[in-house]
């Protein structure tokens, strides 16, 4: 039965949360800065949705064919080709090892929280490329990111409580690697052409200097959503039900059940007794 509202659930999920591939017939040219045009959506687009979708499922064997039917299902439906391998062979790819994090998140979410690091990473730093002229482009890129990091330590206490908040300084230290990815990324996108070795310094350097900026810049926000993440976990675990208590290993059975073989005695019926006649005296 878990099943039948699981798996439309995981559906809407892969579309919703990974943009799908719906959206790349109306997008133009330059919208996008992964390494080809248009290949981000099709990247972190299917891989988040397939996050998504192995959460719901929770099964690696059912959730990893329903993600790649589905992935393969709206490549078709949206007018793309099945000629274009590339792009369909990396959104199979990329949705199918979603899919495999999200359903590992089944028993500890915090794999599905650091699957889902670079994706929140690589959207909250978008609209700044989108926005260079807006004055309040601080708080809304600032925003982003500590919503984005209150999200993913909420995402890892999602199944054992308080007991994962250890993860929360590797989380976010992969967080912060995760906007250094996106940038060393970037640069390649952008070098087209030149010395292979001139592309991989640039793209280190990239990497290592994007840290800087973004600490000095956004580290209130960061703060905030370490704080805003606190009271979340606390109100999911407050909302759950109170545990069951321990089910009692002897409450279907009865008493005799307990006893050992030497107190069989006691449940059985004694003999009757027979009494013998007095003696009478010789006399």
């Amino acid at each position: 039965m878990r099943y039948l509202w699981s798996i439309p659930a995981a559906v809407v999920a892969w579309f919703v949360g990974g943009f799908s591939a719906t959206y790349l017939k109306g997008l133009p040219e330059g919208t996008t800065y992964f390494v080809p045009p248009r290949i981000d959506l099709v990247v972190l687009g299917g891989f988040a949705g397939g996050v998504l979708a192995g959460l719901l499922i929770g099964r690696i064997r059912i959730a990893v064919p329903v993600v790649l039917i589905v992935a393969a299902g709206m490549w078709w439906l949206t007018g793309n080709s099945f000629g274009e391998r590339d792009l369909l062979i990396t959104l199979l790819v990329a949705s199918a090892l979603g899919g495999f994090f999200g359903a590992l998140g089944t028993r500890s979410s915090v794999a599905a929280a650091f699957a889902l690091a670079l994706p929140v990473a690589w959207t909250a730093l978008r609209p700044a490329e989108q926005l260079a002229e807006w004055r309040w482009l601080w708080q809304l890129s600032g925003l982003l990111v500590g919503a984005g990091l209150a999200v993913l330590l909420y995402i890892a206490c999602w199944k054992r409580g308080w007991r994962s908040v250890g993860s929360w300084i590797p989380l976010t230290g992969f967080y912060l690697a995760c906007f250094g990815i996106v940038a060393s990324v970037r640069l390649v996108s952008q070098s087209t052409g030149k010395p292979m070795d001139a592309v991989g310094d640039a793209s280190t350097e990239a990497f290592f200097q994007s840290f800087e900026p973004l600490l000095r810049e956004y580290w209130p926000w960061m703060v905030v959503g370490v704080l805003l993440a606190i009271p979340m976990v606390a109100l999911k675990l407050r909302a759950l039900p109170p545990p069951p208590p321990p089910q009692d290993p002897y409450a279907d059975k009865s008493n005799d059940a307990v006893l050992s073989d030497d107190l069989d005695w006691i449940d059985q019926e004694e003999p009757r007794r027979r009494l013998l006649a007095r003696r009478q005296p010789a006399s």
